[in-house]
């Protein structure tokens, strides 16, 4: 008997905001796990018949949505940041366009209700070392660090062998451990909501001091889908007073979360009594307490998906 629409529903939504994020992790972009999930779900749904119980239903959803993002990542291939183009910038560069031909990393809306299995697992450092994987690594490894999977569920989920999955896993590790940098401490919410904080202020009062204050000496920051990016807090704080604090006339800005980690949306004005328009969710990655990597999505189309309003007054 095949199921209703009510009844596959019902098994499939305490599941879809996790099954989003693990697309997400394997895509590295918000729209392609949209397109990703949407496509997972319809083939479950034309399956349903042939789902006999001999896995769980979150096992069988999840083996559905990561043969579907591996056949959409062969596709459209990997996502990037600036800093796997190239070298960072010496100087600040004035005159830029943004590289429409890259398929660049994007950032991840959380909402009031998100729960990660592990947090530093969706954060944009994470995601971005992902993408130096093949899809097998890829999905082995985020199926069994980060979602708890065995190696003989994924090798069933990947349709290979338990061998080959832990060879996967060995390279991956390797890969994720030299592009993701050591933690270091974490500081508590209230501590992480005062640095963001600090960061917005900062920015909308044109105080560079306060600013440099809030980060570390090897401090990065790019701007996809811009190429320039910078890094130490000599080239930074350059950056900083030339163009966000010096050539920029007045940003509005409102404190969000992305990946985890805190984020600042920032709304660009020809003056401080002018509407303000999107123009980038800045994400900020902390290190003890204070800010390792600064980066700024720059794309207004960002800001629904953030639930954040088309302007300021």
């Amino acid at each position: 008997m095949r199921t209703d629409d009510a009844e596959f529903d019902r098994l499939v939504e305490p599941l879809r905001r996790e099954l989003h994020a693990h697309c997400y992790r394997l895509l590295g972009s918000a729209h392609d796990a949209d397109d990703a999930l949407q496509d997972a779900l319809l083939r479950a749904w034309r399956g349903m018949e042939r789902f006999e119980g001999r896995s769980s239903m979150r096992t069988w959803l999840y083996t559905i949505a990561t043969r579907t993002c591996l056949d959409i990542a062969a596709a459209r291939g990997k996502r990037a940041l600036p800093m796997d183009l190239g070298p960072s910038s010496e100087r600040v560069v004035l005159e830029h366009a943004p590289l429409t031909e890259v398929a660049w990393l994007g950032p991840y809306p959380d909402g009031p209700e998100t729960r990660y299995e592990r947090r530093e697992a969706i954060e944009l450092a994470f995601v971005a070392a992902l993408q130096h994987l093949p899809g097998n690594q890829r999905a082995a490894l985020v199926l069994f660090d980060v979602l708890g999977f065995s190696a003989a569920e994924i090798a069933s989920i990947m349709d290979t062998s338990v061998a080959a999955v832990n060879s996967a896993l060995q390279r991956a590790r390797a890969i994720v451990a030299e592009r993701v940098p050591p933690p270091g401490g974490r500081p508590d919410d209230t501590r992480t909501r005062e640095i963001a904080a600090g960061f917005a202020s900062a920015l909308e009062r044109g105080d560079a001091d306060a600013l440099v204050a809030l980060l570390t000496e090897d401090v990065t920051w790019s701007m996809p889908p811009l190429a320039q990016w910078y890094s130490g807090i000599e080239a930074v704080a350059g950056f900083a007073a030339e163009i966000p604090l010096g050539r920029c006339p007045s940003w509005h800005t409102e404190i969000v979360t992305a990946n985890g980690q805190p984020a600042v949306a920032c709304y660009l004005g020809e003056s401080a009594d002018a509407v303000h328009t999107p123009w980038s969710i800045t994400v900020l990655s902390l290190r003890d307490d204070r800010i390792r990597d600064i980066t700024s999505f720059l794309d207004p189309d960002l800001f629904a998906r953030f639930g954040l309003p088309p302007a300021k007054p």
